[in-house]
């Protein structure tokens, strides 16, 4: 069987696959040697996220290989503001973390979890399109404090041992940042967002063994097969 990756998370997950998006990336880099499995959850939480996750993975069948989990744009959301039902305090979003961290461990000792940040927010980008029907003039989630979930992301993944990709300090090294790299909402990843993050994900693959190097072909390719003899190279299989 081939090895699994699974992709869990928010938004930022559930629309990896659209076209541009980090998942399709992903899918098709690893696309002779992998499978990617989705499992992302428009709006959710880690509150949420806890709550199902024993479902999630109870479907995801073999032991995966590594497990990104992405979430905090929507714990981050202002506890006063629009979108507060999505509202998780920061000391609760750590936990969560780390509790949905050691829950995939404790199911699946060899599994490595990749923590990913919450990505940075356009604050002007998100008054100008703001969510639902709000009509308050003013963003319901904010740059500064969404870095504060970003940092504590970080933390938990240090203190938990696992690898964690700050996407949210990596972005806003790219000068125009906010239009270049977010897209029309100031809050979900452009293409060329989407590709920094795939290659993020990529390098922290390969640091634990996951590369096109490592993982073998499935199946014989093309170029290999006998000329003379093509059902040849299937012998063994």
């Amino acid at each position: 069987m081939r090895p699994l990756i699974v992709l869990f998370g928010d938004s930022h997950t559930e629309e990896s696959f659209r076209e541009g998006g980090w998942g399709a990336a992903l899918a098709h880099h690893f696309s002779r040697s992998a499978d990617i499995v989705l499992r992302g959850y428009n709006g959710y939480n880690t509150r949420w996220a806890l709550r199902v996750l024993d479902q999630v993975m109870d479907g995801v069948g073999q032991p995966p290989s590594a497990i990104t989990v992405f979430f905090g744009d929507n714990d981050a959301a202002l506890a006063d503001k629009y979108s507060r039902l999505q509202h998780v305090p920061l000391d609760e979003y750590k936990e969560n973390l780390q509790a949905i961290c050691s829950s995939i461990k404790e199911r699946w000792p060899s599994t490595i979890v990749i923590l990913i940040t919450p990505p940075p927010i356009y604050d002007e980008g998100l008054r100008k399109h703001p969510a639902g029907d709000d009509n308050s003039g003013e963003p319901e989630r904010t740059n500064v404090s969404t870095g504060d979930f970003a940092k504590a992301c970080v933390d938990v993944a240090n203190n938990s041992g696992v690898p964690v990709i700050d996407i949210w300090s990596e972005i806003q090294n790219y000068p125009d940042w906010e239009k270049s790299l977010l897209g029309w909402d100031g809050l979900h990843l452009s293409n060329q967002g989407n590709r920094i993050l795939f290659e993020e994900v990529v390098k922290e693959l390969k640091k634990a063994g996951m590369s096109l190097e490592t993982f073998p072909t499935d199946l014989p390719l093309f170029a290999n097969l006998d000329e003379k003899d093509p059902l040849k190279s299937f012998t063994d299989i």
